[in-house]
């Protein structure tokens, strides 16, 4: 489907619609915090008519170092979650990372994430499509960092073959490039939306140095945060649907992946931008 719509909440993206936006905190640190966000993205959003969904993580699994701050946790997060769902009356998107999560997290987010390491995982996938299909969610799959865009073609089978009916959304966030970096096909994007599905750019993961922050002497990963304009105005540029993004109020101190965090102060000017130039494209 080159358009997905979230029935309840409307939230849609595609061809043809504004730009879409993915976009909040990369875990959650504190229900404050993601209220504060939430809520400054939220307004930026709707003054622009661009169709908003709140994200943050309870758990990042797959963390550099074990001493390395993960989130609250399942059952914590996806409360904080579902009160920034209330509170803002926004859609929530967040990312599971085994089948046993799928029911309870398809319960309170409306897109159900499959994280790129994880993509290729079919008893997380069919368990996401299955909740998601019962709940009446999306799915956002992010092409693996190992994934050829064409071979997305995978994904978008093994879901419908599990719940033919459920929106699925690709997400390019960069291919593994020799030791320690990730570069970002531009041409992926379009390749990518001829298997029929809507497009997204995660930019802010797509800056990332993995393993290679020099803070921590490679115990997390390292990343560029100039690049995340850079990466997001050339994905739109390239067609890509929507943009997912990851802001702070104090960027450097992000409990996870503070070098590649963008300053909330600065989300009007670059959400102003990204729509400008989707508006220019279509």
């Amino acid at each position: 489907m080159s358009v997905v719509t979230h029935k309840a909440s409307g939230w849609t993206v595609g061809a043809g619609k504004p730009l879409a936006v993915m976009a909040g905190l990369n875990v959650l640190e504190d229900e404050a915090l993601a209220l504060e966000v939430g809520a400054e993205l939220k307004r930026i959003c709707a003054r622009l008519g661009l169709p908003y969904v709140f994200k943050a993580s309870f758990d990042k699994a797959n963390r550099s170092s074990i001493k390395s701050y993960r989130g609250p946790g399942l059952d914590s997060g996806l409360k904080t979650l579902a009160a920034v769902k209330a509170k803002l009356g926004v859609p929530i998107v967040t990312d599971l990372h085994e089948p046993g999560q799928a029911e309870a997290v398809a319960e309170v987010a409306d897109i159900l994430q499959l994280p790129a390491f994880l993509v290729r995982q079919t008893d997380l996938v069919i368990a996401t499509a299955e909740a998601a299909a019962k709940h009446g969610a999306l799915i956002q799959a992010k092409k693996a960092q190992f994934m050829a865009p064409w071979d997305a073609k995978n994904i978008l089978s093994k879901i419908a073959e599990a719940a033919p009916d459920v929106g699925v959304i690709l997400c390019e966030r960069g291919v593994s490039f020799g030791y320690n970096n990730l570069i970002v096909d531009m041409l992926a994007i379009p390749e990518m939306k001829k298997l029929g599905a809507p497009v997204t750019i995660d930019a802010t993961h797509a800056v990332q140095l993995p393993g290679a922050d020099p803070r921590t002497g490679g115990a997390s990963t390292g990343g560029r945060r100039d690049g995340v304009t850079i990466i997001a105005k050339s994905a739109i540029a390239a067609g890509a649907d929507g943009v997912f993004l990851e802001f702070h109020t104090d960027p450097d101190a992000a409990l996870c992946d503070a070098p590649s965090c963008l300053a909330l102060s600065g989300a009007d000017a670059l959400l102003s931008t990204l729509k400008t130039l989707h508006e220019a494209v279509n």
